[in-house]
């Protein structure tokens, strides 16, 4: 970030400025808010800082998206993208007053239909993309339907449509032949030069200067451009994009071109029949708005996976970088833990001990690191490892504090003693509890009832664990698969919505309460040679399913789902496919693309098994090598099946099937799959996820060349594949691809490790030589569509936010839990919605701008905006819906929300004020652009949603609905 900043970034906002003050006339968009933040924090001076208001203020510099990035669209969160979008937007109407209105998804491999729904949540007039399919591209094109009004959520449609405008086959930079000079043109200041700007300011790859000699040339070619462009619209307004990636960073060369250009065009506009100015997507978008047309409608359908020809299919990065992707997420769902911990802390604990600048410091510091590591070439894994390594550095370093943070609230909320004996740091597979009385301290950030086991290392098997009241607490401990020397204890936790427990684990002193797992191991078997002919079958059961091992083969054959007795036969099995990395001898994969050349290689030809069961869980091990006396296996598969005692509310833990995988280190051009058969009969349908937000629907294509990569679909939490009874889903903690190569069929890619000696590749190191080892998380739920309807979204959700676990070693008295935090205390219920809901963010964001827009804009106009703290008595609240309308009977339902008693464990709300997606319009005054359809051929504005009425409001399918809540006292 800081060579880039110093090579070009910094010098593209001071020329560019200094340039946009030369000419009244001159324009210019700026889209990620992170390198501008940076620039203004670090770099621009008073007088810089006037000039941006001023250029704002009068429409000639004009900020589009306004996130902190410009996101990736395939593998992306919603909640991330949110996040990413509301950090860059909280910045900008706090500093200038400024609310973005337009997208500019240029980059994104693929677009997702998410975010046409995104940004008309976020108030925009309208969105435009780039990266199609190439043979959709050219369709669109000579059919002129490059432009159309997008309803991305069927549930939603019209009322959070947007028009839509796909860039044409010039995509959005500025074309560079010229017919008159072997020298490239319009690219005036040339490239950027790493890591220092050249002295002389001559930097390579500089465009032939416009001169006398060539002005006509130019506008030739430049016309000739635009026309040719003309023709795929349907209106005469031309979107001319000039520039591209790391461009402008020498403005005065730059615009000192184009007016000779722009001028000399307009002077000869009879000759040339055209006229040229500079724009803003602002401005090019209310050209074509002012047309008044009236625009086809697309659906729900997005544009994924991307083709930039018929043999490069960009869907390999659904996967590169597994390790940053599963961090990435930890990262977020830390996150939003510590947010609500901190807002419980403030509204509950306003006299506490914990500084609240410095605790909002350390929330913010995580959420620039989960904002910024969601762009197109971060979370993608489509960056050098020294990118990549800043990514995982800031995200590493916010998680560190933010569960330090969290920990000094909870012992703070104890009273513990202030003596320096307290010690707390989070749990993580790899720490083990010492042999002293331990608190485990875990807290469930999601607002429903939770029924879970929270797993710890210890060194050893003799212990007791008891809850707050000295009361046995189930769990189970057994031998650790991946090392002999400690063990792993599973705790059943049952947690209120945003609320802590406090178990004590103690080394023996008397009876053993906790169960101990044993082991029995089977013979490896030789997959190659199994006698099919006489099936020996190893059953494993809970009060849901029974799963069925063929012990000819130590494989998976068959999970019954108990309530209905359907059987499925279930096969899961390693592949791999292995690619070319010689681009003299063919297709590369590489971290984009996915180029496969022939059909995936099962990689293990025996199978060891060992099964570890107790009173509350079951574990099946099966290590898979390369060959029957191989020493070391190459892929692990750990399956868990869970038996909740009377008493508890199981069905989620019950009706999961926990995988976990170990794979790696793999050989080089490899790409690893798990490929998981059935005899479901699903016509080779497969369902995706589209940013954890909604489901599509993906049929297998035939197409004449890269079949299977161009079946490959990105994965964020969710697949299934299903027949007329039965369904399978995969839920997921990190995005994979996903395909179906066969009915009855899912298989997922767990990893990568690829060379490729193509140059651009090698120029800036993007041969992703993964030698990490991956282990990914996938919970199995089998079952009918009505059971699978009800329980998939909360357990997506509940595998996404598992419980934080705390715990430290407590001095003198014991402790007790705070009023506030005690489970189903009298004093502090806890938050909690219905189970087709979904608190998606509670949190107090810091922002100074008032909600009130004139106040604000006076506040900008008198440079008063920047003064004074943090504002700690704003909390932002998002409900979400997680149906859509019509997928169930009852959950598909609206749902009523008083808003007072939903947060009255946190305290009086005495205001809540409903807000755009990013908090910076008041929902009321927000008015769209209504783009005319067939369905509306009228035009007018729309207006977003119904708004609440002391403090009822009602969440329909879909819906994400953003207030801020103050309350009493605050």
């Amino acid at each position: 970030l800081q060579e880039s900043m110093h090579a070009y970034a910094a010098n593209v906002y001071t020329s560019v400025v200094e340039e946009l003050m030369k000419g009244k006339q001159r324009r210019f968009i700026a889209v990620e808010q992170e390198f501008f933040r940076l620039w203004w924090d670090a770099v621009a001076t008073d007088t810089q800082k006037q000039q941006v208001h001023q250029l704002l203020q009068e429409g000639r510099l004009e900020f589009v998206i306004g996130g902190q990035v410009m996101h990736d669209e395939a593998v992306t969160l919603i909640d991330d993208q949110i996040l990413q979008l509301t950090e860059g937007h909280g910045f900008l109407y706090e500093t200038f007053g400024n609310r973005p209105r337009f997208s500019w998804h240029v980059d994104p491999f693929g677009a997702s239909a998410t975010t046409p729904t995104l940004f008309a949540l976020a108030g925009f007039n309208a969105h435009l993309i780039s990266r199609i399919d190439y043979d959709l591209k050219a369709d669109m094109q000579k059919n002129k339907k490059l432009q159309f009004v997008w309803q991305g959520s069927p549930s939603l449609s019209e009322t959070q449509e947007i028009f839509t405008h796909v860039m044409d086959q010039y995509s959005y930079c500025t074309p560079s032949q010229i017919p008159f000079s072997n020298r490239s043109g319009f690219y005036w200041n040339g490239i950027a030069a790493f890591p220092d700007p050249p002295k002389d300011g001559v930097y390579p790859n500089m465009s032939l200067p416009v001169t006398d000699t060539n002005i006509h040339l130019y506008a030739q070619t430049m016309v000739a451009n635009i026309k040719e462009r003309a023709a795929w619209f349907r209106t005469s307004d031309v979107l001319w994009p000039w520039g591209c990636d790391k461009q402008f960073f020498n403005a005065s060369v730059q615009y000192s071109n184009m007016d000779l250009l722009l001028d000399y065009i307009n002077k000869h506009s009879d000759e040339f029949g055209v006229t040229v100015q500079y724009a803003t997507v602002g401005d090019y978008f209310q050209a074509v708005y002012s047309r008044n047309l009236t625009w086809e409608i697309r659906d729900s359908q997005d544009f994924l996976p991307y083709s930039t020809e018929p043999f490069q299919a960009w869907t390999g990065f659904y996967t590169s970088r597994s390790t940053l992707k599963g961090i990435a997420r930890r990262a977020s769902s830390l996150l939003y833990a510590g947010e609500s911990v901190f807002t419980q802390y403030v509204q509950k604990h306003p006299a506490g001990s914990i500084c609240k600048h410095e605790a909002l410091k350390q929330l913010q510091s995580l959420r620039w690191a989960v904002s910024e590591v969601q762009h197109h070439d971060g979370i993608t894994g489509t960056e050098s490892p020294k990118v990549k390594d800043m990514y995982m550095n800031n995200l590493m370093y916010g998680m560190f504090n933010v569960k330090k943070l969290m920990a000094s609230i909870i012992f703070d909320m104890h009273n513990a003693k202030k003596n320096g004996e307290v010690y707390s740091y989070v749990y993580n597979k790899d720490s083990e509890i010492p042999d002293v009385d331990q608190y485990v301290v875990v807290y469930n950030p999601l607002a429903w009832n939770i029924t879970t086991f929270v797993t710890i290392s210890v060194s050893h098997l003799a212990m007791s664990v008891y809850d707050e009241l000295g009361h046995s607490v189930p769990a189970q401990v057994q031998r650790s698969a991946e090392s002999s020397s400690t063990y792993d204890l599973y705790i059943l936790v049952a947690i209120s919505g945003l609320s802590c427990r406090k178990y004590n684990v103690k080394p023996l002193n008397g009876k053993q309460s906790v169960f101990i797992g044993k082991s029995v191991k089977y013979k490896r078997k030789d997959v190659t040679r199994a006698d099919r002919q006489s099936r020996q079958l190893l059953p494993v059961v809970n009060n849901c399913y029974q799963v069925l091992f063929d012990q000819n083969t130590n494989l998976m054959h068959s999970i019954t789902e108990r309530d209905t007795n359907q059987t499925v036969q279930l096969t899961q099995e390693f592949l791999e496919y292995r690619v070319n990395g010689d681009t003299m001898k063919g297709l590369i994969s590489d971290n984009y693309l996915f180029s496969p050349n022939a059909s995936a290689v099962p990689v293990s030809k025996a199978v060891g098994l060992e099964v570890v069961s107790g009173n509350l869980m079951t574990e099946i091990r099966q290590y898979f090598y390369s060959n029957f006396t191989a020493r070391d296996y190459i892929y692990a598969v750990y399956t868990r099946m869970y038996t909740v005692p009377e008493g508890y509310d199981g069905k989620l833990l019950c009706h999961r099937i926990e995988q976990e995988y170990s794979v790696g280190p793999l050989e080089l051009n490899r790409e690893a799959i798990l490929r998981t058969s059935t005899n479901l009969n699903t016509k080779q349908l497969l369902y995706t996820d589209s940013n954890g937000y909604q489901i599509q629907k993906r049929p297998f294509k035939a197409y004449v060349n890269n079949t299977v990569a161009r079946n490959y679909y990105p994965m964020v939490q969710t697949a299934y594949i299903e027949d007329d009874a039965t369904r399978l889903v995969l839920l997921a903690e990190r995005a994979h691809g996903v395909s179906s190569q066969a009915n009855g069929q899912v298989e997922m890619m767990l990893h990568r490790r690829l060379w490729n000696n193509l140059q651009w590749d090698l120029n800036y190191n993007l041969t992703l030589n993964d030698s990490s080892v991956v282990r990914p998380v996938i919970w199995l739920i089998l079952g009918s569509k009505p059971l699978t309807n009800v329980l998939y979204h909360t357990s997506g959700l509940a595998l996404e936010h598992r419980p934080v676990v705390m715990f430290g070693a407590l001095s003198g008295d014991k402790p007790k839990l705070p009023r506030q935090l005690q489970q189903n205390s009298v004093y502090s219920p806890p938050v909690t919605v219905p189970p087709n809901l979904h608190l998606q963010t509670l949190s107090i964001p810091g922002w100074r701008y008032s909600s009130d827009h004139a106040e604000q804009i006076h506040h900008v106009h008198m440079g008063k905006q920047k003064q004074g703290d943090a504002d700690f008595s704003r909390v932002l609240l998002r409900i979400r819906h997680l149906y859509e309308a019509g997928e169930d009977p009852v959950l598909s339902q609206p749902v009523m929300v008083n808003l007072k008693s939903l947060l009255k464990g946190l305290g009086s709300v005495i205001t809540a004020e409903e807000r755009s997606l990013t908090g910076i319009w008041d929902i009321n005054t927000l008015k769209r652009w209504k783009w005319k359809t067939p369905q509306y051929p009228s035009k007018a504005f729309s207006n977003s949603t119904e708004t609440s009425e002391n403090y009822i409001v009602t969440v329909h399918p879909m819906e994400i609905r953003t207030f801020f809540v103050y309350f009493q006292g605050q």
